[in-house]
This record gives structure tokens, sequence and C-alpha cells, in this order.
């Protein structure tokens, strides 16, 4: 399964759930917000949601500044 995640084109062997594809990317504890194709997945869904083939992901981390 193809997808765009933050931009770049990833390759995934299966269809995953949203939380799978943050795990598989080693960014668990990175990730504060979901987007798909522009829309928010709510963190209590990533769980169960599974993108599909070409979607656009942007996974999204807040960090402070000034």
């Amino acid at each position: 399964m193809k997808l765009i995640i933050n931009g770049q084109s990833k390759e995934f062997i299966e269809n995953l759930t949203l939380q799978e594809i943050i795990d598989n990317l080693q960014i668990t504890d990175k990730v504060m917000a979901a987007a798909v194709n522009m829309d928010i997945v709510k963190k209590d869904n990533w769980n169960t949601f599974k993108p599909k083939e070409n979607d656009a992901i942007e996974l999204l981390n807040f960090v402070g500044g000034g």
C-alpha cells in the first residue's frame, strides 16, 4: 500500500491502522496530531482508522517557541 506521509511516498505491505503506521515509523512519542487528506483524525480513532491507497497523511508535533 502506498501512502504519502508528510510529503514523502512510503510503501507498506498491508493495510495498517493509523496507529500501526505511526508505530512502524518509530515516531510514537513525537506525534501529537494526525490528518488524512486534510481531515483531522482524533487520537481516540488512531487504533481503528485505516487509510486508503494513496492517502496523504500529515503527522504533526507541536514545538514551543517565542
